[in-house]
């Protein structure tokens, strides 16, 4: 890699930062060659905040960062929980089949591979997500209709 290659480009990160704000999306990501850039911002999620920590910015020869300068959409979200099942697809979570019906699961119950785990409606569809592995459900970190996005964690099995 020269050092050419490793340079960031503020324009850059800014402008994906103001594509963020304009379109509600909480993180995205471009790659050019060597360089990948992911500018996130911070969501809630069912009343808890995630946790957020500065990327590790390399040191270069002859590069001083500016940190005075970066703009906050440069902070990044730390990872989901270790056992964490995230939703498959955009959409609305029902936790059970009806609004009488009993929950598909329920914190303490354990659960087999492939038993239902909740409903994620998406373009008028009902799918049914299932568990990716056995275990014991630790956490629903859901709530009922609540729309979700595309990897965000639902339930941890451990």
């Amino acid at each position: 890699m020269s050092t050419k290659d490793n340079i960031i480009d503020r324009g850059l990160v800014r402008e994906l930062a103001d594509i963020l704000n304009d379109t509600d999306l909480t993180e995205i990501e471009v790659e050019q060659g060597t360089l990948r850039v992911r500018v996130c911002r911070q969501k809630e999620f069912g009343g808890y905040p995630a946790q957020m920590h500065m990327a590790p910015f390399p040191q270069q020869a002859g590069y001083a960062p500016d940190m005075q300068s970066a703009p906050p959409a440069a902070v990044v979200a730390t990872g989901p929980e270790v056992g964490s099942v995230p939703s498959p697809m955009v959409g609305t979570v029902y936790l059970a089949s009806g609004p009488d019906a009993k929950p598909f699961v329920e914190i303490g119950q354990t659960v087999v591979e492939g038993e239902t785990l909740l409903i994620i409606e998406a373009m008028k569809t009902m799918n049914q997500i299932p568990a990716p592995r056995a275990g014991k459900v630790k956490k629903i970190l859901v709530d009922n209709a609540q729309p979700v996005e595309y990897g965000e964690p639902l339930v941890v099995i451990g």
